[in-house]
């Protein structure tokens, strides 16, 4: 399976995870929670609201342009502290880092 399927599992991974945990939302955060200048949007959202309107749309939108990848990537850290108890999505957010930390 190509890097690009696998990521695009892993995203579709990730979605099913955080609406088991219920932390999936209908509605997206106000307009100006996405004017933020700060990692992880850390000042306007929270982070399953970071996770699922930034960083996702973004990650399908480099797929979908099939533009590279990032090859540097670690999301997971951040989430083992804003979300210690969420370890299915911890996991699953560890395989997407595993994918995407390529070392050059």
């Amino acid at each position: 399976m190509s890097t690009e399927n696998q990521v695009r599992q892993i995203l579709q991974d990730i979605e099913q995870v955080m609406r088991d945990l219920k932390l999936w939302q209908a509605m997206p955060p106000e307009a100006e929670a996405f004017d933020s200048v700060e990692p992880f949007s850390v000042d306007t959202m929270s982070s399953e609201q970071w996770l699922q309107w930034v960083l996702i749309p973004r990650m399908y939108a480099l797929l979908d342009a099939e533009t590279a990848l990032p090859t540097r990537f670690a999301v997971t850290p951040y989430f083992e502290v804003a979300l210690p108890d969420a370890v299915r999505l911890l996991a699953t957010l560890q395989r997407l880092d595993d994918l995407l930390n390529i070392e050059d």
